[in-house]
């Protein structure tokens, strides 16, 4: 896509998104935000306590590790849950699953209910335990 198509391009974006109704909970997240953030980031981010860490595998999963510290709040109790996530957009908070898979589409569900300080990250736990990184039993 040439430059001169990008801005043309993002001004329909905007006018799709506004016509689906769903161009105000992205609002709500700021311009530069993006969906998602790499592994990287995230572990610096929620080692530095300036992040929330959401594990959103299920309980069988968790069994094989988590991010010590790590919030458990698997995928299939979050509508029994949702309240367990903060609403406050100064508390950045970030979604892990295995892959991505889940953690973005759930995302996409939170990010239309006005959780615009939520984002899911790439790679998730599969990537974190290839690198090597700690992990620790649920509980501890």
């Amino acid at each position: 896509m040439s430059r001169s198509a990008a801005p043309f391009s993002r001004r329909i974006l905007l006018k799709s998104l506004a016509a689906l109704g769903l161009l105000g909970s992205l609002v709500a997240a700021d311009a530069s935000d993006t969906l998602s953030v790499s592994l990287d980031t995230a572990r610096a981010e929620f080692e530095a306590g300036r992040v929330v860490l959401i594990d959103i595998r299920e309980p069988n999963e968790h069994a094989t590790g988590v991010a010590r510290g790590a919030r458990l709040l698997p995928m299939s109790q979050l509508g029994q849950r949702l309240g367990e996530i903060s609403t406050d957009p100064k508390q950045p908070v970030l979604l892990i699953c295995n892959t991505q898979n889940r953690s973005s589409r759930t995302l996409k569900a939170l990010r239309e209910r006005g959780y615009g300080h939520v984002r899911y990250v790439e790679g998730g736990m599969s990537e974190w335990a290839r690198r090597g990184w700690p992990m620790v039993k649920p509980g501890l």
